[in-house]
């Protein structure tokens, strides 16, 4: 079982993950009241796709962000990308690089 931070981050044994290909609305601190909205759905739903069976971390070409977080591309047990479902339901954008806001 992982310990969920937010939509894209989450704690498992005893490092803390960044998923590689997504971004999420920020919760700490949230910039307006969808963002923060948003991102409790986000945060809810990693947890559950986490907790729904095994998943599988991926490599991607920088181990760490400047954070320390590792950063990896998440797979569930059918090699599908929680970063892509999240995407799929709205809950996240694809990660380009740049940060965007989510404030309307």
């Amino acid at each position: 079982m992982a310990c969920v931070v937010d939509g894209d981050t989450f704690w498992i044994d005893d490092f803390k993950v960044r998923i590689s290909d997504i971004d999420t609305p920020e919760l700490s601190p949230p910039r307006c009241e969808y963002e923060r909205q948003l991102g409790l759905k986000a945060k809810a739903r990693l947890r559950e796709l986490l907790n729904s069976g095994r998943v599988t971390l991926e490599h991607v070409d920088r181990d760490e962000d400047r954070y320390g977080r590792k950063l990896r591309t998440v797979r569930n047990e059918q090699g599908e990308s929680i970063g892509a479902i999240l995407v799929s339901e709205g809950v996240a954008r694809q990660w380009d690089g740049a940060r965007h806001p989510w404030c309307p």
